[in-house]
């Protein structure tokens, strides 16, 4: 799909040219580190906590981002940006607790206390 939308802009073709070794460097540590290497890891903290409450810390992912955002390259971070980052982390945090109490009316919790 990227190959087809550079195909299609006539002036594409200069801008992609354009960019230093630098910056595809930078592209290529992400691409490689990030979301190829850091799979190992993510998947190996899934297999080591319980999963379900481990996954919910994907979700403050990205507030978490911001917020490193902001205290390193000194990001502006507005209101509502804040106000919707608890609320990620108010829903995340319902979730897990929602998971971990077992439901008295659910099939397979019969015969159980």
């Amino acid at each position: 799909m990227t190959v087809l939308s550079v195909a299609s802009a006539p002036d594409s073709w200069a801008a992609w040219w354009a960019v230093d070794t630098d910056s595809w460097a930078a592209f290529g540590y992400l691409s490689l580190v990030s979301m190829f290497l850091g799979f190992f890891a993510w998947y190996r903290g899934l297999a080591l906590g319980p999963m379900l409450q481990v996954s919910q810390v994907q979700l403050v992912q990205p507030l978490l981002s911001i917020a490193w955002a902001a205290l390193l390259l000194r990001e502006h971070v507005t209101l509502p940006t804040l106000l919707s980052g608890l609320l990620v982390i108010v829903c995340a945090a319902t979730a897990v607790r929602a998971r971990n109490t077992p439901s008295r009316s659910h099939p397979d919790m019969k015969g159980q206390s």
